[in-house]
């Protein structure tokens, strides 16, 4: 088994490695395309291209038709065509296409094979077995087969190269390797004539290797390696498109915001690691148990500084939604299978650890709770359809956080896995009505089932997944966690997991999520596929708002393109067909499991909201439902305006700091450089008046400094 999973790992890494470096040889002369005179579809100074999106999401221009792109002139940040840009290279992309798409696959395969061999050896407890009562023991214990490849000694707690293989590694693999392999086919079609293609690709399979590399290390440290290297991919492949300055902002806020986090979850590492004696995760969670309260709680607070980080959740969750700027693709992998299902992930692998901390699990809770409700009415109030879906991932990682709160691992795990199905699917079909229609607004949307049949019945499959509508899969997954939250809340503090009021706040933002949750996915699905499409609007790139913000405008010249609506190409379809079947049909292997009444109460509330969604809309399907809202509107669309509390409170402060530094250094220590010089220069010049070669003033001087001294000796003897 432990061979299978090294090869699950490497197999992406080495696409990777191969990708970077070999796609583009044999090297072929770059033809030039330089816009011919009158052609109506060169870009010009300041306008984008028809097709690209406003958040800077260049992804129909720069995904499909890329072969002009706006480039910037050294000093600017106005993009300009008047340079002369090269066109792609297909045959690079199309051995990048295989590079990355061939490896990922066989993995993919291996950890499906991995996951049934683990479970048919009865080692399919660890992973989403059936839920425990609140608070159990035996929860997170480790039942599976490890291997150490190599001991690493440190002077005092040594470092285990090895790998762990139980039900929860191989049922996550399963849901890193699936997703990732229909990110990459999806993205054959969706940057097909990209440039960067092969990089881009390559930094997927990276990402891939990564989040395999943590959810099969059996060392923290080991753990802690391909952690941060999806911080690093998740920066690369956000700011794909970097030419335009509101993607590399996006970037630098995600790598910034996660570091933050980082910090804390390092030193966690080394709290438990020093605690046990050895950072192996089997050794670590056999020695809870003998660990005091302070030391679990100390730890588990620091873990879950970069939890937050990680998984988007409050009070670190900002970066997630101004993540959108990077292709869509990346946005199914980072919200699916990656970056933020690895938080989550270490939880569920530390749980025994969290479950001897409750202070920790009462915090958790309360984040939990704000997290879900905030996230929820945010996603009610935006107009990007893939900020819709951003903060939905924010608010249904906190269910999952909630779960863990509330003592059970399973349903936490359970959820996970079915989100990643149906968040990949949704995501994967916003990219296919981006493409068709050229804009992320949903004010220019409406009427698409027709043109889009395929994209609208997936897409239909995944908002029923995310609402909870039986059969899909979220329908199972999240009456687990309602249930998991019930339990604590009925059984209190002798559960030893939640306090009487982290619970009871739990469970009221809980049920209240369930609706909103109906509602902004119903308001998400009538506004894309129902009614009239509206007229798009005209609007220049320089008044598009800063990331953080709210999208109210939409920087696309309308032509005759934009009514040729069209469903996406195979390429883009088949990963979509492919997971709309888990998105529908995982959740029925825990059909045994279902707690009708809890059901039945998840099932009315969320169809309340939805409900009152659609009432709205048939009233007057012009006008957005999220008029609802009234005058909590403009506070939901600016997600509560956390982004600018956060630029008044630490990065205006950080920003001065940096700038009065940055004097200090130009002028007191690039001064006192600078005034040593000059002291210097200065008495070189004085030096220079006596050594000028004047072969007069040296015998004067001579016989000055002679007379001199007979004068003393006459005077003084």
């Amino acid at each position: 088994m432990i061979t299978i999973a090294s090869l699950v790992i490497l197999l992406p890494f080495l696409a990777a490695a191969v990708g970077l470096l070999g796609s583009r040889f044999p090297r072929r002369p770059r033809s030039v395309t330089p816009p011919e005179a009158g052609d109506s579809t060169a870009p010009k100074p300041g306008i984008s291209k028809p097709g690209t999106s406003e958040t800077g999401d260049s992804e129909v221009a720069s995904g499909f038709d890329a072969s002009t792109t706006t480039v910037s002139k050294p000093g600017t940040s106005t993009p300009t065509t008047s340079e002369v840009n090269p066109a792609p290279d297909t045959d690079a992309n199309r051995r990048a296409a295989w590079i990355a798409v061939v490896p990922t696959a066989i993995s993919a395969a291996l950890a499906i094979w991995l996951a049934y061999a683990t479970w048919a050896a009865g080692g399919g407890g660890s992973g989403i077995e059936s839920p425990a009562p609140a608070g159990a023991g035996a929860q997170g214990a480790i039942d599976g087969v490890t291997a150490t490849f190599a001991v690493i000694e440190t002077g005092s707690v040594p470092i285990s190269v090895g790998l762990l293989v139980d039900g929860l590694a191989a049922s996550i693999a399963v849901l890193v390797g699936v997703v990732a392999l229909a990110v990459q086919v999806y993205s054959v079609g969706y940057m097909r004539g990209d440039r960067r293609y092969p990089s881009y690709s390559s930094f997927i399979s990276l990402f891939t290797s990564a989040m395999l590399l943590v959810v099969y290390a059996a060392d923290l440290l080991v753990l802690y390696v391909g952690w941060e290297i999806m911080g690093l991919c998740s920066y690369l492949l956000v700011g794909h498109w970097w030419e335009d300055r509101a993607n590399s902002r996006a970037a630098i806020k995600a790598f910034l915001v996660t570091r933050i986090g980082d910090v804390g979850f390092l030193f966690g590492i080394f709290v438990l690691g020093t605690a046990a004696g050895s950072f192996r995760i089997a050794d670590v969670i056999a020695k809870v148990p003998e660990m005091s309260s302070g030391t679990l709680i100390a730890a588990t607070m620091l873990l879950l500084a970069g939890v937050a980080g990680k998984s988007a959740q409050v009070p670190l969750h900002v970066w997630l939604p101004d993540a959108m700027a990077g292709p869509t693709p990346i946005s199914a992998l980072i919200h699916a299978a990656t970056m933020v299902a690895a938080g989550i992930f270490v939880v569920a692998r530390l749980y025994p650890a969290f479950l001897g901390a409750q202070p920790t699990l009462d915090i958790l809770a309360v984040l939990a709770a704000v997290g879900m409700l905030g996230a929820a009415l945010a996603a009610l109030a935006q107009d990007d359809l893939k900020r819709v879906l951003a903060y939905s991932t924010i608010s249904q990682l906190a269910y999952m956080a909630g779960a863990l709160a509330a003592g059970s691992r399973s349903a936490a795990v359970f959820h996970l896995i079915t989100h990643g199905a149906f968040k990949a699917l949704l995501f994967l079909c916003a990219g296919a009505v981006i493409h068709a229609v050229g804009s992320n607004l949903m004010s220019t949307m409406g009427g698409l089932r027709k043109d889009l049949p395929v994209t609208f019945a997936a897409t239909t499959i995944g908002f029923a997944a995310l609402v909870g509508l039986p059969p899909a899969s979220g329908f199972f997954s999240k009456d687990e966690v309602l249930v998991a939250i019930e339990r604590s809340l009925s059984s209190g503090a002798s559960s030893g997991t939640l306090t009487g009021a982290a619970a009871l706040l739990l469970y009221g933002c809980a049920l209240t999520t369930v609706a909103v949750t109906g509602a902004y996915a119903t308001r998400a699905w009538l506004r894309t596929f129902f009614g009239q499409r509206a007229p798009q609007p005209h609007t220049l790139p320089e008044l598009q708002p800063a990331p953080g913000t709210p999208h109210t405008a939409h920087a696309v010249v309308p032509t005759a393109a934009h009514t040729a609506v069209h469903e996406a190409p195979a390429t883009m379809r088949v990963p979509i067909l492919v997971l709309a079947v888990p998105a529908l049909l995982l959740g029925l292997v825990r059909v045994g499991d279902v707690h009708w009444g809890t059901a039945a109460l998840g099932l009315a509330v969320a169809l309340l909201g939805a409900g009152a969604v659609y009432a709205a809309w048939r009233s007057d399907s012009m006008r957005d439902p999220a008029r609802l809202l009234g005058p909590f509107r403009a506070p939901c669309e600016r997600a509560f305006y956390v982004d600018s509390l956060y630029a008044r409170l630490f990065v205006r402060p950080t920003l001065l700091f940096a700038s009065l530094v940055a004097r200090t250094d130009s002028r007191v220590v690039d001064g006192a450089v600078r005034g040593s010089g000059q002291a210097t220069l200065s008495l070189a010049r004085l030096v220079r008046l006596m050594q000028n070669g004047n072969a007069q003033l040296y015998i004067t001087g001579l016989l000055a400094g002679v007379l001199l001294i007979a004068a003393w000796a006459v005077i003084f003897r």
